[in-house]
């Protein structure tokens, strides 16, 4: 019953998001939280580039197959069912949260949980923290250039070469000058884990807290109803079933072995919250980004109760088949 209740994350979540609600910040000490956000983002990059070693990702392209396999659910099987959405809206969702459910779609894969899950269940481990890694390295590139298509095609944002700058100096920079330092400071970085994650999570606080402020002064608890909530939960879990069956299924008609299956499914069918908001908020700035990241916050907690128990399933099944006794012979 635990693994299907809310972690800490999800609830200090829910807690921005009231905090904003009752409090909202605004004027000169918004702009000042803004420029504190904007360099809390910058330093959650850096943080990511320098945790991430490259020999992982180098020894991880040798099962290409996999990983190609992986790449195409992430970037290229969701945003089509991201459009597939598009047929909804705007009779039954609001343009606002449709665009939510697009930007969803189009983020990289989560890193800690993917990897988490496929050891609880019993996967390859290595690939799965390949493929999680090369993931978020290529949502830097590929995240906005996929909003840039889908959403201009659409007719709802344009690409900039202000957007494409600030992408560049807020995610990428960062990302490359961790990278480069990895060397020399990511043995220091990786086993300082339980100290840097407070500031991870923080960030995220930051960007939730200022994106529902924001979205409160617009009034956005006015324009959306519980009916539209209970719209997204109900469309953010089949998304995420639909996902799944697609990676099950995928894993078994390519040849995959069971621990690649495993792999297949949980790096596949997750979205990454923590590279999510703060790209939200470099790629929509000047935006309200309450309503195109409040998708994403409720598919996070979706996607960690189902794989949880997803994860379990696998390995009981595993020790289930270890404990039957071998055909005598």
């Amino acid at each position: 019953m635990k693994r299907l209740l809310p972690d800490t994350f999800t609830w200090l979540l829910i807690s921005a998001v009231i905090l904003a609600s009752l409090l909202p910040i605004s004027g000169m000490a918004a702009e000042w939280f803004g420029v504190a956000t904007n360099i809390a983002i910058a330093l959650l990059f850096f943080l990511h580039g320098a945790r991430l070693s490259t020999d992982v990702v180098v020894a991880g392209f040798l099962h290409w197959r996999l990983q190609l396999f992986i790449l195409v659910t992430t970037f290229a099987i969701f945003p089509l069912l991201g459009l597939g959405l598009g047929l909804f809206s705007p009779w039954l969702i609001d343009q606002p949260l449709y665009l939510g459910l697009l930007f969803l779609c189009v983020l990289p894969s989560t890193v800690q949980s993917s990897i988490a899950f496929t050891s609880i269940a019993g996967g390859n481990v290595p690939a799965a923290i390949c493929a999680a890694s090369t993931s978020n390295i290529l949502g830097i590139f590929l995240t906005p250039a996929l909003v840039a298509l889908l959403f201009s095609a659409g007719g709802h944002v344009g690409v900039s070469f202000d957007m494409v700058w600030k992408i560049m100096l807020q995610l990428f920079l960062p990302f490359i000058a961790g990278q480069l330092l990895q060397p020399f400071i990511g043995n220091w970085v990786r086993s300082k884990k339980t100290l840097l994650t407070p500031f991870d999570r923080g960030s995220i606080l930051m960007v939730v807290y200022l994106a529902f402020s924001e979205a409160v002064t617009e009034g956005i608890w006015q324009r959306l109803a519980v009916e539209d909530l209970a719209l997204l939960l109900v469309i953010d879990s089949l998304l995420l079933a639909v996902v799944l069956v697609i990676t099950s299924l995928g894993g078994r008609l390519l040849g995959f072995n069971r621990e690649d299956r495993i792999t297949a499914v949980f790096c596949g069918s997750k979205k990454s919250l923590a590279s999510g908001v703060p790209m939200a908020s470099v790629i929509f700035a000047g935006q309200s980004i309450g309503a195109i990241v409040l998708p994403l916050m409720l598919f996070h907690q979706i996607q960690l109760m189902v794989c949880a128990w997803l994860a379990r399933v696998y390995a009981d099944r595993q020790k289930a088949l270890e404990a039957k006794p071998a055909p005598a012979g």
